[in-house]
């Protein structure tokens, strides 16, 4: 009986210091606080939203060199066909 109290009492002690290193109470904290869960996601989702149109909008302008490359080499047919498609997003522009 007293060993296998002792090796309960050494599983919950593991168990304890193991929830300790995952800091499991500043967790548990983190998520009942409500205002704060909601904010904190909020400001990473207008950050993620940023890094995307950033990242878009780079490779897009890269996209749109690329073509203007082909289409400065006068490659024949898709040069024609990419010249007109520069021409009108230039336009829009």
């Amino acid at each position: 009986m007293e060993k296998q109290l002792r090796y309960l009492i050494d599983r919950i002690e593991r168990l304890a210091g193991n929830a300790e290193k995952l800091r499991l109470s500043e967790y548990l904290q983190y998520v009942s606080d409500t205002k704060r869960l909601l904010w904190v996601n909020f400001v990473s989702g207008v950050a993620r939203g940023f890094g995307f149109a950033v990242g878009f909008s780079l490779l897009g302008a890269l996209f749109i060199v690329l073509l203007q490359r082909i289409a400065v080499d006068n490659i024949p047919v898709i040069g024609e066909f990419l010249a007109e498609v520069i021409l009108v997003v230039e336009k829009n522009l």
